[in-house]
């Protein structure tokens, strides 16, 4: 995509700081932070979000849980937790219109509600 900022970091026509990346994602810390870790891992692909996700794509869309693994464990975080979020849409607050995923972590995260684990 021609003005996607997401593919400019990709094709490094935009710097980042990058943390992986492989043949099908491309990861890097995000430049505002919500947590002293917070790296967003993206696919190579362009998508906009998860309703965009074409049959051929779910196997990349899990395939970025398997580098986030990964990457929390090259961080150190693996052991004390991390989370790992997907906005889909404006009103989720999606603001790049390329899917990706963030991964927090670095510090006890505030909860979602009651009774959730």
């Amino acid at each position: 995509m021609d003005n996607c900022i997401f593919c400019k970091i990709i094709e490094g026509s935009i710097p980042s700081k990058k943390v992986y990346e492989d043949d099908r994602v491309f990861a890097f810390h995000d430049i505002q932070p919500q947590a002293p870790v917070h790296i967003l891992i993206i696919p190579k692909k362009h998508f906009a979000s998860l309703n965009d996700a074409g049959e051929d794509d779910w196997d990349t869309i899990g395939y970025i849980h398997k580098a986030a693994k990964q990457i929390a464990k090259e961080q150190g975080v693996a052991e004390s937790g991390y989370r790992i979020v997907n906005n889909c849409g404006p009103d989720s607050g999606q603001i790049v219109f390329h899917l990706h995923m963030h991964l927090l972590a670095g510090e006890k995260l505030a909860g979602l509600g009651r009774n959730h684990s």
